[in-house]
């Protein structure tokens, strides 16, 4: 018997509050959307093995779970489908996610998805893919908790009651918490475009980028909240593209200057940069990038919106910029096992 998994790509729209003096850092806004997505099957061989793209990757996520179950048994996966690797759309914990949520089914491993983020070690940061994988939609996280010397924590004590025996210590893995999760309207469309430019910012470039960001002051944070608290949460429930695109926009004016003195502008590049101002000349909602990116999007209303919106982008970038250019829905379910 083999194990199937359909998880979907995200989009990140932004950190919350990169001050932390009230006790959280990041927090963070996004979206789970349909497409693209990873697809993978894994079913008991006699060893290790993996076929398909990022056979290697695929390779190293799977023995770190063996390991950590102290598994000997053999396993097979093969990649059907991927998410582009670091181009902003999260493709690093979906792909994590996908291996683990597999192994766990196919070896009857009784573990939450948090439990599994914690153990593939995702969400350092932001929470959004892997609320994303658990169960899709709109989501906002809180963040991670910061000690007294002002440095996040991925893991803290607590002490549970056991009957009569004396109060046990344990450690919980920290995952940032999911504190808004709304379907989102699934005839909104999002044109995406990935520029054929350097890959966004992973692993240990990633860390030394956010060891570099400026102090930022907490009144940042607090115009962003006001913005998220009072126009993109209630245009999602009032399913108000117009708003929620204003808000996007916003919010991704102030995370853009938050990240300028790391990543060289607003945008991480001058072709998502273009992109995005020529999605907003085409007449889209709202526009942002998604986290390192260089992915760029636009809001649109429906899907002939945003056909319109695709066919006047490819138009302008015609002889001057290269990029996929595709249109993404929610995904409001989150990942497909079976």
């Amino acid at each position: 018997m083999g194990v199937t998994v359909k998880a979907p790509a995200r989009l990140h729209f932004g950190f919350i509050d990169l001050d932390g003096s009230l006790g959280r850092m990041f927090g963070s806004i996004g979206l789970a959307i349909g497409e693209p997505s990873v697809v993978l099957e894994a079913s008991p061989a006699d060893r290790l093995s993996a076929v398909g793209r990022e056979r290697g990757r695929v390779l190293t996520l799977a023995r770190r779970f063996l390991r950590h179950y102290n598994l000997q048994q053999g396993v097979h996966i093969s990649v059907k489908a991927i998410i582009p690797a670091h181009a902003g759309l999260g493709s690093g914990t979906q792909l994590a996610l996908s291996v683990a949520s597999a192994l766990a089914r196919l070896f009857s491993i009784d573990a939450s998805v948090r439990e599994l983020a914690a153990v593939m070690d995702r969400g350092a940061r932001s929470g959004i893919g892997i609320a994303a994988f658990e169960q899709g939609g709109f989501v906002v996280d809180a963040g991670r908790r910061m000690n007294t010397a002002g440095e996040t924590v991925s893991s803290f004590e607590f002490r549970v009651s056991s009957g009569l025996r004396q109060t046990e210590t344990r450690t919980r893995n920290l995952v940032p918490p999911t504190i808004v999760r709304y379907p989102f309207p699934e005839e909104w469309t999002f044109v995406v475009a990935i520029p054929h430019v350097d890959r966004g910012l992973a692993g240990v470039a990633e860390v030394d980028a956010f060891g570099r960001l400026a102090l930022r002051p907490a009144t940042a944070a607090g115009r962003l909240s006001r913005i998220l608290l009072m126009q993109m949460l209630p245009a999602v429930l009032e399913r108000d593209p117009v708003v929620f695109g204003e808000a996007l926009t916003r919010i991704q004016r102030i995370v853009g200057n938050w990240f300028r003195s790391v990543q060289g502008g607003t945008f991480a590049t001058t072709q998502g940069a273009e992109l995005a101002r020529a999605m907003r000349r085409a007449g889209a909602l709202g526009v942002g990038q998604s986290s390192w990116g260089p992915a760029v999007y636009g809001l649109t209303m429906d899907q002939d919106q945003a056909d319109h919106l695709k066919h006047r982008l490819m138009q302008a970038m015609q002889g001057k910029i290269e990029a996929i250019v595709f249109l993404a829905k929610a995904s409001n379910r989150g990942a497909e096992i079976s």
